[in-house]
């Protein structure tokens, strides 16, 4: 090694150190909020830990896992969580694109409609739930219930009837976060070539097949996107719908992260509750994976 190449190593081994001792503040800390609890919640998993009935606490291996096969009402969550996730993911999507679309041929006021999309996005999820609850799906005074009986519908217990209670939390949860598909189908949407549309008109292509052979193939990277980012925000969903419903009635709206909780603080058999906690990540986890891996691949 030359003797001008020797400092040169050093100060780069110095920049190394450097950020390395900057970096590892936020790595500890991630550690230990993040890595450490969920150690201690696989932990967790494989012990009987019941407070009902603390003398049977003990190791359980996979026991908690083997009592999900013959458990129906986790597999009834299970189900509720595929129907809920399918559901609002599709909703969104649909909704925020065909708002996009509808808002690029608007030439002024887009900041605005901006702005009010936002609105919904910013609000904490236990507010989203109790304003639904109080204002707009309650019972004889609630706006939708107002509109219904306005139209001969009738009056309905949106939130307390087991048929309406799940399609209620997925309207929601879609209301709450369909502005952000809007908005990142509406930035993706103003960055598409002009003159590609341009040439399909001049080669007499409708607007239908503009948009199927066009927008929609320059689109997919971003709806990959927001399909994979609100396919995780659907799959831990709580905090709306425990505000709204509570998980009821009965276990209507009980999806997985609920049925995990009620099982863990309010029957307080936190090991179980943990096995079904490790269960839905895991299903988000391999969710996630398989996304990337089909995008990737594409």
């Amino acid at each position: 090694m030359t003797a001008a190449a020797r400092p040169a190593r050093s100060l780069a081994a110095q920049e190394r150190r450097f950020a390395l001792a900057l970096l590892a503040p936020a790595l500890v800390v991630l550690l230990l909020t993040t890595t450490a609890p969920l150690v201690y919640l696989a932990w967790t998993s494989l012990n009987r830990i019941d407070l009902a009935m603390p003398w049977l606490s003990g190791f359980a291996g996979v026991d908690n896992y083997a009592k999900m096969g013959s458990d129906p009402r986790f597999w009834n969550s299970l189900l509720l969580t595929a129907v809920y996730t399918a559901s609002t993911v599709v909703l969104q999507v649909i909704l925020g694109l065909s708002l996009a679309l509808l808002v690029l041929q608007i030439p002024r006021g887009q900041g605005a409609l901006r702005i009010a999309a936002i609105l919904p996005i910013v609000l904490a999820p236990v507010v989203v739930g109790l304003f639904w609850r109080t204002l707009v799906l309650a019972p004889d005074f609630g706006l939708v219930d107002m509109t219904t009986r306005a139209l001969g519908l009738g009056s309905h217990n949106w939130l307390g009837d087991p048929q309406l209670a799940l399609i209620s939390v997925i309207a929601i949860h879609t209301w709450q976060w369909t502005p952000f598909a809007f908005l990142v189908l509406l930035a993706s949407l103003a960055t598409l070539p002009p003159d590609v549309y341009e040439a399909a008109r001049l080669d007499r292509a409708s607007a239908w097949q503009r948009f199927v052979h066009i927008t929609l193939p320059l689109l997919r990277p971003a709806i990959v996107m927001v399909v994979i980012l609100r396919t995780m925000t659907a799959l831990s969903a709580f905090a709306a719908i425990f505000a709204a419903t509570g998980g009821g009635p009965g276990s209507a709206t009980e999806i997985l992260n609920l049925y995990a909780y009620r099982t863990s603080f309010t029957e307080l058999n936190l090991g179980y509750g943990s096995s079904l906690a490790v269960v839905l990540l895991a299903i988000t986890l391999a969710i996630s994976f398989l996304m990337f891996r089909l995008r990737r691949a594409r």
